[in-house]
């Protein structure tokens, strides 16, 4: 979450105006994250989110978002909540750009997930494939696998120069990724981006996920392997197998994954590694002067990439106990 739109009382009372919940208190941006500006709203019926939707964020796939939302609360899911306004709209405009009021979730995101934080989340993000499964409406994942290649042929020249000879090695996985990625998978609607920062914890249980505005159709077990890279890495950067067991088994607590989908989960992983540089890198010099925000250092998925590509078959679980340490 970042801030990129300021906004003034005088907007903030004509945007609020539209809805049934009372008079603003209170606006305070939050500075985290690059997507959109993000902020903490009380009013006289108490805390929400309102999120100015920013960069890569296309306003036709907000109705996509939105309604997912609805759909998964409806279902149980515990996540923001779309607000409408007395007309039903879940989407509204500030400041010549689309934006939308969103229930406050309580709980706290953890910075350093253990093993047991790794299996609730894991659970977590079953459930969400479970409360999702039917929901009408589709979005193709415009970061998925068949947009890397494209992507990083803008971004060759910072690839370099983030790391002298790196283009080519990246370039290489690349062609091992378009060669191997699975094309048979079970699909959903996934997260996309279920990072630690993502997920909120109660007393060490799953208590609730946010910030869908990655999400898609696309392989369920994908979803997977962004979490195991997000989850289960530690920060010197080695694989830590123990959080891995622990956030699969977290998952088939709650939805078995078949054997072609757990055979996929190394390569997954490595594409997902791959998603997450590209961006990143993109983000690296792309980030507005004056944002109230750093982007996330694309080195940290460089090395989730060398890892993989030392490590084919890491994500099977099968390395050495002294590498889940």
């Amino acid at each position: 979450m970042a801030v990129y739109t300021d906004i003034t009382d005088e907007e903030l009372a004509g945007l609020l105006a539209d809805y049934d919940i009372g008079q603003a208190l209170s606006l305070k941006g939050v500075a985290e994250g690059v997507e959109n500006s993000n902020f903490l709203l009380e009013t006289e019926a108490g805390r929400f989110f309102l999120t100015v939707y920013e960069r890569r964020v296309k306003p036709d796939d907000l109705p996509f978002f939105l309604e997912l939302l609805r759909w998964i609360a409806d279902r149980g899911y515990p996540s923001a909540t779309p607000i409408a306004d007395r007309a039903g709209r879940l989407l509204k405009s500030v400041r010549g750009k689309p934006c939308a009021i969103v229930s406050f979730l309580s709980g706290l995101a953890v910075r350093r997930p253990m093993a047991a934080h790794c299996r609730e989340a894991g659970a977590g993000l079953a459930a969400l494939h479970l409360a999702a499964d039917g929901f009408p409406l589709s979005r193709a994942n415009d970061l998925g696998q068949a947009a890397w290649a494209p992507m990083f042929r803008e971004l060759t020249g910072a690839a370099d120069a983030l790391k002298p000879g790196l283009a080519a090695t990246i370039s290489s996985d690349l062609e091992l990724l378009a060669k191997r990625w699975p094309k048979d998978l079970p699909k959903g609607v996934i997260h996309a981006d279920f990072f630690p920062d993502n997920v909120f914890f109660k007393q060490g249980k799953f208590a609730g996920a946010i910030d869908f505005y990655f999400a898609c159709i696309d392989a369920l077990a994908y979803d997977i392997a962004v979490a195991l890279n997000a989850w289960c890495f530690e920060p010197d950067g080695s694989f830590n197998i123990t959080s891995a067991r622990a956030l699969v088994a977290g998952y088939e607590s709650q939805r078995k994954l078949s054997d072609l989908e757990r055979s996929a989960l190394p390569i997954l992983a490595h594409g997902a590694a791959m998603r997450f540089f590209l961006t990143r890198l993109h983000d690296w010099g792309a980030t507005p002067a004056g944002a109230l925000v750093r982007p996330k250092d694309p080195l940290e998925y460089e090395r989730k990439l060398a890892v993989h590509r030392a490590s084919p078959d890491l994500v099977l679980f099968g390395a050495p106990q002294s590498q889940a340490e």
